[in-house]
């Protein structure tokens, strides 16, 4: 009968293997607090806060006030006169001239970027490469460089102290860099999307209005705000190309509490404060697609 060897057997083998193959052990506690960026985030909290709550409060103050407290402290005697004085001095119809240039421009500025960065997107050719080219050199020029040529074409047209002469300036200024923001989310749109629409019989035209437009929402309405701020709060333009109160606009409006020899500080800080309410209003309603737009590709 044959005799069978066996090997002897390492019985820590097996148990150094089960080490070897079992997880890591969970680390307990809690993880350390990042305490540099909660006291940077805090800190930037106070410089954004700060001018804010400086601007409210004083145009809560009288001019005599303003002079003789401390400019932080709150105002012991609050009142609304200045508001008062802010709206009995035309502020509905420079109110009004604003909106008329903000949605005169933003308006077009946005049809005419959106289906142009469509065309740049979507089409084939040289000239649409040139027109590309063409956009991203207009956002090389600066604007001061360019209002004396403005002002003598629009004393030309003789479209001087003019809502228009506000208006088609802003336009062209606000497309190049509409078209480069709409174009770069176009890009983002498969392209089996648009040749499936193709393949249903649908024009280019349909394509850009039915199926890019909605995609691409998010990003119309933050070029469209980002738009609106820089109209809303222009000065330059107005300053050179109108003249009358007829059409001046709420950014010029902050001149009609300047003296001859002092400078209403509280009425003109409510006017900002005015001012700023309907820009406020817009966040608010437009909050969620601005984040999506600006928040846009961070996941990819």
């Amino acid at each position: 009968m044959a005799s069978t060897t066996q090997l002897p057997v390492n019985p820590a083998a097996p148990t150094r293997r089960r080490a070897q193959e079992a997880p890591p052990p969970a680390r307990g506690g809690r993880k350390r607090p990042n305490v540099l960026g909660a006291l940077g985030g805090w800190f930037w909290l106070a410089v954004i806060i700060l001018p804010i709550y400086y601007v409210v409060i004083t145009s809560l103050k009288d001019q005599s006030g303003f002079f003789t407290s401390n400019p932080l402290a709150p105002p012991t005697d609050p009142t609304f006169a200045n508001y008062q004085l802010v709206l009995e001095s035309d502020f509905a119809r420079y109110f009004a001239n604003s909106l008329v240039v903000t949605v005169g421009s933003v308006v077009p500025a946005l049809l005419v970027s959106f289906m142009a960065a469509y065309a740049i997107v979507r089409g084939r050719g040289w000239f649409l490469s040139s027109t590309n080219r063409l956009f991203l050199l207009g956002l090389a020029i600066p604007l001061h460089a360019t209002i004396i040529p403005i002002y003598w074409m629009i004393t030309r047209a003789h479209m001087y102290d003019t809502l228009l002469a506000l208006i088609l300036p802003s336009v062209a200024f606000a497309i190049p860099i509409s078209v480069l923001i709409l174009s770069n989310f176009l890009r983002d749109v498969p392209n089996e999307l648009f040749e499936s629409m193709r393949l249903d019989g649908a024009s280019d035209w349909a394509m850009m209005w039915r199926l890019a437009l909605p995609l691409v929402r998010p990003a119309v309405v933050t070029v469209g705000i980002y738009d609106a701020l820089n109209v809303w709060n222009g000065f330059l333009f107005p300053l050179i190309l109108t003249q009358s109160p007829e059409t001046r606009v709420l950014p010029l409006s902050l001149w009609t509490f300047q003296g001859e020899f002092s400078v209403n500080i509280p009425a003109v800080l409510a006017s900002v404060v005015l001012a700023t309410l309907p820009l406020l209003v817009v966040y608010i309603v437009a909050r969620r697609q601005l984040v999506s737009g600006l928040t846009a590709g961070f996941s990819k």
